[in-house]
């Protein structure tokens, strides 16, 4: 890929990289557009915010204020086509409906060209379940999303809704990962990252290279569980991946990054509610 997409007849508005990125806005409770947009900016890539909906907190809370964006789309997105703006990658996070996927897709299929990397975080589930306010169908639709892609990073629940694999709480053998993550290249994407994958005393992330490999990258389980810190994650690898960073260290370096996060946050008595303070550190993630 071209340090930028100029050379490739687009505009005057595309002389730097850009990430589209489709995900909500949330005032408070660190997580989605609010930690992509300095996560990916620090990584010296413009991260433009394709909102989905408004929140002034996340739904972790007890109560929140929620405005759907969805009717809004197409024409927040139709000025973008106006000033003919391209995109090096495009990011997906939380979708809330179906309608909202259905949303995602167009937008892709509209603004990427053959240079374009699309990376998606396919939210619907964890430990073991979808979460309820998710409708029926919202499996299939992220399927036919996830196909679009070139990374996805789903966590072991949502690789196991993705491929129809029956989740359990033991200990995932080898032999059961790399049978998910060939179930889940079969769906379309080169590179995935299933996240989160609990060992004892570890946590792993689970690779599929765009050469096939399958390495395994662990490392210990630190603090209480923190919401954003996949929208962090994910953050980092688009960032990456637009820089031409390899995966596999991308993903060593997100792990890093979010560990240290953990840790401070823990070390002030952050609420798990509000998102890891990443402003602390946010000077030490570095361009590669």
């Amino acid at each position: 890929m071209s340090d930028n997409k100029s050379t490739a007849g687009c505009g005057i508005h595309n002389h730097q990289k850009k990430i589209a990125a489709v995900n909500d806005f949330t005032g408070f409770g660190r997580c989605a557009l609010a930690v992509a947009l300095p996560v990916i900016s620090r990584l010296g890539v413009q991260c433009c915010a394709a909102p989905t909906a408004l929140l002034s907190n996340h739904t972790a809370f007890p109560s929140c204020f929620i405005e759907n964006l969805t009717p809004h789309f197409q024409a927040y997105t139709a000025e973008w086509k106006k000033l003919d703006l391209c995109f090096d990658g495009i990011m997906t996070g939380y979708l809330g409906s179906l309608d909202q996927i259905s949303m995602a897709e167009h937008f892709i299929t509209d603004f990427s060209d053959s240079s374009t990397l699309v990376i998606v975080d396919p939210i619907m589930g964890d430990n073991g379940k979808r979460y309820r306010n998710l409708p029926d169908g919202v499996c299939q639709a992220l399927r036919h999303l996830v196909s679009l892609a070139h990374i996805i990073t789903p966590n072991l629940t949502e690789a196991c809704l993705l491929t129809g694999t029956d989740f359990h709480d033991g200990a995932w053998k080898r032999q059961e990962l790399d049978r998910l993550l060939d179930r889940l290249h079969d769906l379309g994407p080169a590179q995935i990252v299933i996240t989160g994958i609990p060992q004892g005393k570890f946590v792993a992330n689970m690779i599929r290279t765009k050469d096939g490999r399958h390495p395994l990258l662990r490392q210990q389980h630190v603090g209480c569980a923190y919401s954003g810190t996949g929208d962090i994650f994910v953050s980092i690898l688009a960032a990456d991946a637009v820089n031409g960073v390899e995966l596999i260290r991308s993903v060593r370096r997100a792990s890093l990054f979010i560990k240290k996060c953990i840790l401070l946050s823990a070390e002030l008595g952050i609420p798990g509610t509000d998102g890891v303070c990443f402003e602390e550190v946010l000077g030490t993630l570095q361009k590669v």
